[in-house]
């Protein structure tokens, strides 16, 4: 595991953890990450070749659930994760040590879910974790 850089640690001495934080922190450990990306795996570009290394799976499928559960753009997603540290800590993002994933790596993997039809997949995914863990399930509303 690699060391927080100041970026995150921070030096607030009197501070209260927000709703956002709280919300993010309980979807953190509520959700069946490795189950999720294990659904996106076949689908996600190999690392070997020529070429830009892919974002990791997990990473971009926190943005996906920030994106939708914020119902942000792809710039307010960008824009969000630069300006809101408790966003950045969610997607495991530390500024000190690489940039937020920009538009086109976003709209690349939306794109992605979308043409493999996984987003539906995903969230009902959560909905039958959380239900079968007697908590409320999330809306089922898709675009």
């Amino acid at each position: 595991m690699q060391q927080k850089s100041l970026a995150v640690s921070g030096f607030e001495k009197y501070r209260k953890q927000t709703r956002k934080e709280i919300f993010l922190e309980e979807m953190n450990q509520l959700i069946p990450w490795q189950a999720l990306t294990a659904v996106i795996e076949p689908h996600y570009p190999n690392p070997r070749g020529a070429g830009r290394r892919p974002v990791g799976m997990e990473r971009m499928l926190r943005i996906y659930f920030l994106q939708h559960g914020f119902a942000l753009s792809d710039p307010a997603t960008e824009a969000a994760l630069y300006d809101t540290p408790a966003m950045r800590c969610f997607a495991q993002i530390d500024l000190g040590q690489e940039p937020v994933p920009d538009a086109s790596t976003r709209c690349q993997c939306r794109h992605l879910l979308e043409e493999n039809n996984l987003g539906v997949a995903l969230f009902d995914a959560v909905a039958v974790y959380l239900e079968a863990n007697g908590m409320q399930s999330i809306q089922r509303h898709y675009c």
